[in-house]
């Protein structure tokens, strides 16, 4: 009884100040994501260490981009996995996408050649799904200080900032991120670190521009 009770108590103190699981129930992340994985997200980002461009942030739907959902019943069983941080609260709506600019950055698609730039820095975006283009939707923002410019690796498939710019919602609020996603832990053959491609951004993050 000792030991289910300290494994209950390190599983709740884990899950509020380090990681807590969540699944991927949609392809707006693919390939990077893929439908039905399970990830754990660090909760320690924002918080003692800083976001970095290219990053994949878990955030708090506080702005509706999903809509309205339908309420959910959870077995026992479901309810002790979501108490010890092992299964998401339904309750809580989520999303997850790959951050793109930064407070202050400038963030515009498209240029000659199609890509996304940053500061007048061109991306070379190695994570964006094969056939999917940066973007078939033409925009050009700078991000408020405590917001964050978001996309989805499929871009085809992902309603992220671009759909909600003319409804002044594209910027995510930073105090609604929950952490970055670090690694898959399910299914097994997909195991692995969840990559944040810095070197697509290192020309950024040097001061190059072009």
């Amino acid at each position: 009884m000792v030991i289910i009770v300290a494994a209950l108590v390190i599983s709740l103190i884990v899950k509020t100040f380090f990681f807590r699981a969540f699944y991927i129930p949609s392809g707006s992340m693919e390939p990077t994501l893929e439908i039905d994985d399970r990830i754990f997200v660090n909760l320690m980002v924002p918080g003692p260490f800083d976001l970095q461009r290219g990053d994949v942030v878990v955030f708090r739907d506080e702005l509706g981009w999903l809509g309205p959902q339908p309420d959910v019943d959870l077995n026992p069983v479901q309810q002790t996995l979501m108490f010890v941080g092992l299964m998401p609260d339904p309750a809580n709506q989520h999303l997850v996408k790959r951050v793109i600019g930064l407070p202050g950055d400038t963030v515009r698609c498209c240029d000659a050649e199609g890509r996304v730039t940053v500061n007048g820095v061109a991306l070379d975006e190695t994570y964006i799904a094969d056939g999917a283009a940066p973007s078939d939707i033409p925009f050009e923002v700078t991000v408020p200080d405590g917001k964050l410019w978001v996309l989805g690796d499929h871009r085809n498939a992902s309603a992220d900032s671009r759909f909600h710019q003319e409804r002044g919602e594209g910027f995510i609020d930073l105090d609604d991120v929950e952490g970055t996603a670090s690694v898959i832990v399910w299914p097994l053959d997909r195991i692995g670190v969840i990559d944040s491609h810095e070197e697509v951004f290192a020309r950024l993050d040097a001061g190059g521009a072009q």
